[in-house]
C-alpha cells in the first residue's frame, strides 16, 4: 500500500443551471449540465501512523490556513466513519480561483475522500463515499461520480452523459467573489419550469444510459440559460463586463454555478499550443485571472473507489 499519492482536482462549468423548485427546508431544486475542465488543483497526501490530520498549502495561497476547511471536513469525516486510526499530511497547490461557482473546494474535498480511501487502504465503494461527501456539499458528489452529467435535486441526482469530445472553453473569474447566499435570496433569481429531456441530453433513453448529441451546440443556440445570471449581475457590475469581454470575443458567453466566474464555448482551438492558447483570451483587468481549458471526459481519478 503506497504511503504517498498526488491528485488532481478539477473544476466544473455548469453547460446551463436552471432552477426548478425548493424544497420545505430551503434548499433550491436545480437542473443543471456539470462539465469537468482541466484546470484543477492539485493535493498531495502523506499518510501518518499517529492518526493526526494536518493540512498544509503548496504555491499561491498564503497567509494563515483555515482549520477547518472542507479537505479536512472530507479527511475527519472519513476517519470517523471508517474508524480509521491512521492519519495525514495535506499539502495543496491551489490553481483555482476560489469564489467563482466551479466547484473548486468540493473538488478538492472530494478528491480527499477517495485518495484517503486508498492511502488508509479502506477500498470502500464509491456508494459509501457518496453519503459523506453529500454531506460536505451538494458538488460534492458530482466529484465523486467522475462523469460528466446532468444534474438535478440539490446537486445529489446524477445522470451521466457522454459530451462531444474536444470542446475548449475560455474561463474567467473577475476579481470580485459573490456570496452563494446572496445569490439565491435576490428576488431577481429566476425559475424554469422542470423538464424532462433537456435541449439534446435525454434524461432516459431507450437503454437508460444518457447520451449528449454531438451537433447539440446549445450554447450557440442560446438554449438554456444560468437562472443564478441576473442576480450575480445586480451584485457586480464585474460579471457583466466579464459577459461582454467573452460575449465580444467569441460570440457566446455564460456564467456557470453561482458565479463569478465566465466562460465561452470557443471553436476549433483544441490543437493549438499553450502559448497561442493564451493569446486568445480578451485582455484582462487587474486581479482578474483566465485561462483557455479542455473539456474532460471523465475526472482523473474514475474508478479509484470501484
Amino acid at each position: 500500500m503506497k504511503a504517498i499519492y498526488d491528485v488532481a482536482a478539477p473544476a466544473k462549468l455548469n453547460l446551463f443551471l436552471h432552477v426548478v423548485g425548493k424544497r420545505p427546508d430551503g434548499y433550491h431544486l436545480l437542473q443543471s449540465i456539470f462539465a469537468l475542465i482541466d484546470w484543477a488543483d492539485t493535493l498531495h497526501f502523506e499518510r501518518r501512523a499517529d492518526g493526526r490530520l494536518a493540512r498544509h498549502d503548496s504555491g499561491q495561497t498564503s497567509g494563515v490556513l483555515p482549520e477547518d476547511d472542507l479537505c479536512l471536513r472530507a479527511a475527519r469525516a472519513l476517519k470517523e466513519a471508517s474508524g480509521c486510526e491512521l492519519g495525514a499530511d495535506i499539502h495543496i497547490e491551489k490553481r483555482l480561483p476560489a469564489g467563482a461557482g466551479m466547484g473548486g473546494g468540493s473538488s478538492d474535498a472530494a478528491s480527499t475522500l477517495l485518495a484517503l480511501n486508498r492511502l488508509w487502504g479502506l477500498n470502500w465503494p464509491l456508494s459509501r463515499l457518496l453519503p459523506l461527501g453529500l454531506k460536505l456539499g451538494a458538488d460534492v458528489p458530482f466529484f465523486l461520480g467522475g462523469r460528466n452529467a446532468f444534474v438535478e435535486g440539490i446537486g445529489e441526482i446524477l445522470h451521466p452523459v457522454d459530451l462531444p469530445a474536444g470542446r475548449v472553453y475560455a474561463v474567467v473569474k473577475p476579481a470580485v467573489s459573490i456570496a452563494t447566499k446572496q445569490i439565491f435570496s435576490s428576488p431577481l433569481l429566476a425559475r424554469s419550469d422542470s423538464v424532462a429531456i433537456v435541449a439534446g441530453f435525454p434524461a432516459h433513453n431507450g437503454s437508460g444510459a444518457n447520451k449528449a448529441r454531438g451537433d447539440a451546440d446549445w450554447l450557440k443556440q442560446g438554449w438554456g440559460r444560468n437562472d443564478l445570471q441576473a442576480p450575480a449581475e445586480a451584485a457586480s457590475s464585474e460579471v457583466t463586463q466579464a459577459l461582454q469581454l467573452l460575449q465580444n470575443r467569441f460570440g457566446n458567453s455564460r456564467m456557470t454555478g453561482s458565479g463569478s466566474a465566465v466562460f465561452a464555448e470557443v471553436d476549433g482551438k483544441d490543437g493549438m499550443s499553450s502559448q497561442s492558447k493564451a493569446t486568445m483570451l480578451p485582455e484582462l483587468p487587474a486581479a482578474w485571472t483566465g485561462r483557455i481549458c479542455h473539456g474532460l471526459t471523465q475526472h482523473p481519478l474514475l474508478g479509484w473507489a470501484d
